[in-house]
């Protein structure tokens, strides 16, 4: 309990203190217009207050990251905590608020835009080829496991033999709302629903943590002998040690190159520069609590039903044990807006992101989309794309598993461009503090998503760990060298 009671402490405590520092390196400036006036267009570009950016941004970014992640983060113990905390101060908020303000200064730019900005114009195509394929991913991914959810919460409504049915029925379902709210404009859906929905998954963090606080289960501490790090559940994993599975396992909690993606469309509706803070780096820290409160009630639920090490086994995904626990610590109301949270938490990410994917093809292209015709001449290869990968991820026993688990190393593979990106624009513009505010987590997660890759066995290279650790470090000491490089240059 102790263990939790500092990290939430020290999230709050990040906010006010690093965040501040952090907008100070970047200097907002209250002055300046923003794209929601200079670029006014009733679709994409239309001013809004400024809670429900905020709203909207952390609906956006959430996702089953905060919740699933940490769940699945849980297992590695205590340690899941730390990450979440330095995580989410120090790389994910920062990654958050760095991205979205570049983008506000450049009109509401679409993320490769501003990768290829600052990285180089052939780095700038591979981005947006490779981001328009995540956001597919995303939409894929969060189709189907909000399905699988609702499926689950509706069971009663099928007979055993037409169970089947179910499941497609919310595919289907949740995939024509995804093509309305893709070529609605930002105000006209996203703008009125999402604040409610929001609420549903903010509510649902304050009450596991309120029934945490107030009944105070037994939770593990960081320095309980053998809490720190699971060793049986990572052999089951195939991967030997805690670095880096639970980098990759806990994202959207810590940090998340998806939500780069994200910040652009919040960039386009904000109204003053001064309100970045709350509403891109106060919406990650949102997201690091809910995935903390998580983390801690699946600790303490796999340790009070034995299931430490056979979540797996036992059939216990993250949708389960978060139905589990929603019932159990909030009671029927609770419970029903709970598991409304856990519900559409996916389903609002899955729609941004194949709005983002319209964007970035269009920035790209340079294709004006105030007209339908131009929206429906994007979107719809789009929408075939993403509906073939959920056919395929339907019928293949295995298919689901393959796309979540290369959409998680593509997710972080995103962040670690982004903070490279960041770090040229921060030398460019010649503002202090370039090295310790992104180079360092740049260098951190280059490792981090390097040595992954190379040493899954399943779906990745399968070296041995040290020797693709030793290339992750050669890889991140080698960008880092360039940032330096590039560093001297400009100070000529």
């Amino acid at each position: 309990m102790i263990s939790f009671v500092i990290s939430l402490a020290v999230l709050i405590l990040g906010y006010f203190v690093y965040g501040r520092f952090v907008s100070g390196v970047f200097g907002p400036d209250p002055n300046r217009p923003t794209p929601c006036y200079t670029k006014q267009d009733g679709v994409d570009y239309i001013p809004m207050p400024t809670w429900k950016v905020y709203m909207i941004q952390f609906l956006n970014i959430a996702g089953v990251g905060p919740i699933f992640g940490a769940i699945m983060g849980a297992q590695f113990g205590t340690a899941s905590y730390l990450w979440i905390v330095l995580g989410t101060i120090f790389a994910g908020a920062t990654h958050d608020y760095l991205s979205a303000m570049i983008s506000l200064r450049q009109d509401g730019a679409s993320l490769p835009e501003i990768i290829g900005a600052y990285l180089g114009k052939r780095v700038r195509v591979l981005m947006s080829v490779f981001t328009v394929l995540l956001m597919i991913l995303v939409g894929a991914v969060f189709t189907s496991s909000p399905a699988n959810i609702l499926g689950a919460m509706t069971a009663d409504w099928f007979s055993a033999d037409l169970q089947w049915l179910n499941s497609y029925l919310w595919i289907a379902i949740i995939f024509i709302y995804y093509i309305v709210a893709t070529l609605c404009p930002v105000d006209k859906i996203i703008g009125k629903i999402y604040p409610f929905f929001a609420f549903c998954l903010i509510f649902m963090a304050v009450g596991i943590m309120a029934y945490i606080l107030v009944a105070q289960p037994q939770l593990d501490e960081w320095w309980d002998a053998g809490k720190f790090r699971n060793d049986n559940w990572m052999e089951q994993a195939n991967l030997a040690y805690l670095f880096p599975m639970m980098f990759i396992s806990i994202a959207c909690g810590a940090i998340s190159g998806f939500h780069a993606t994200q910040s652009p469309l919040m960039a386009r509706c904000m109204k003053n520069e001064k309100m970045g803070l709350p509403c891109f780096y106060g919406a990650m820290v949102t997201e690091g609590i809910v995935a903390l409160v998580w983390a801690a009630a699946a600790n303490y639920f796999f340790n009070e039903h034995g299931l430490v090490n056979e979540l797996t086994g036992k059939g216990y995904d993250g949708g389960t044990v978060a139905t589990m626990i929603s019932k159990n610590w909030l009671g029927m109301f609770g419970g029903i807006l709970a598991l409304i949270g856990v519900a559409v938490a996916p389903i609002s990410s899955g729609d941004t992101a194949l709005r983002s994917g319209r964007l970035i093809v269009a920035d790209f292209l340079h294709l004006e989309q105030k007209s339908m015709s131009k929206r429906l001449l994007i979107s719809v290869p789009m929408f075939v794309i993403t509906a073939a990968i959920l056919v395929w991820s339907m019928t293949d026993k295995n298919g689901f598993g393959m796309l979540w688990r290369y959409f998680g190393w593509c997710n972080q593979l995103l962040s670690v461009f982004t903070l490279w990106a960041i770090t040229v624009y921060l030398i460019r513009n010649k503002k202090g503090w370039w090295f310790l505010v992104t180079m360092f987590p740049a260098m951190f997660m280059t490792c981090v998503c390097t040595t992954f890759i190379l040493v899954l066995d399943k779906g990745g290279f399968g070296v041995p760990y040290n020797w693709g650790l030793c290339v992750g470090i050669l890889l991140a000491l080698i960008f880092a060298g360039m940032a330096i490089r590039h560093h001297a240059r400009q100070t000529k």
